[in-house]
């Protein structure tokens, strides 16, 4: 009870507060609609929420969540798919010009990926099978070289973004906004622990610090 408590308790000054405050912007969303320019594509960890850490305003953001910040690619005959409706909403409807395939340090999903592929016990739940799509990320970062727990770890987070922003590129209303001019895709990373957010750099493929020191 006491968690409910808390939200109930977070609301009250939400209210009095910050609606209070932007009363009117959130009159105007409700009548005018959305129309934010930038999806992020972010992982649902609770540590990592987007709108806090870039500031953002009601609207301005379209976020989708999900274990890893994955991003699957293109398959028309499957199933039920989150993530990709959300991608289809934001490009083909709302028109967003920037996609932001968000990671970040200390990823526990990843992390339990990896101990279980290493322990021969990959799992055959929702979370073995969405967990999945990050093998060809493992396999780039044991390509790597890379030594050590922590290491391979950030390894296959930065692979990660590198294999979603891939797959992101396999579905066809994303290319044909691409090749418009109307459309690019990034790749960010945040350190939970230190604060720095580091963005993928196009010329290099390296991750590189936002804000320099």
């Amino acid at each position: 009870m006491q968690e409910v408590t808390r939200l109930v308790d977070g609301y009250r000054t939400f209210l009095n507060g910050r609606y209070h405050h932007e009363a009117a912007l959130y009159q105007r969303l409700s009548e005018q609609g959305q129309h934010p320019h930038i999806m992020i594509i972010a992982c649902c960890d609770s540590r990592v929420d987007p709108a806090t850490i870039f500031s953002a305003a009601p609207g301005e953001l379209f976020i989708v969540r999900n274990v890893a910040n994955l991003v699957p690619p293109y398959e028309p005959h499957g199933d039920y798919h989150g993530t990709s409706a959300a991608l289809e909403f934001a490009v083909t409807n709302l028109g967003v010009e920037h996609i932001v395939v968000m990671g970040h340090a200390r990823c526990g999903g990843i992390q339990v990926f990896l101990d279980g592929v290493d322990a021969g016990k990959a799992g055959d739940g929702f979370i073995a099978k969405w967990m999945s799509l990050l093998n060809p990320a493992r396999g780039a970062a044991l390509r790597s070289g890379v030594v050590g727990r922590a290491e391979r770890l950030q390894a296959v987070e930065h692979e990660g973004i590198r294999h979603s922003i891939d797959n992101l590129e396999t579905f066809p209303f994303v290319r044909e906004h691409i090749a418009a001019g109307t459309l690019k895709l990034h790749g960010g990373y945040f350190d939970v622990a230190s604060g720095i957010l580091l963005s993928l750099d196009d010329e290099t493929g390296e991750f590189v610090p936002v804000v320099a020191d």
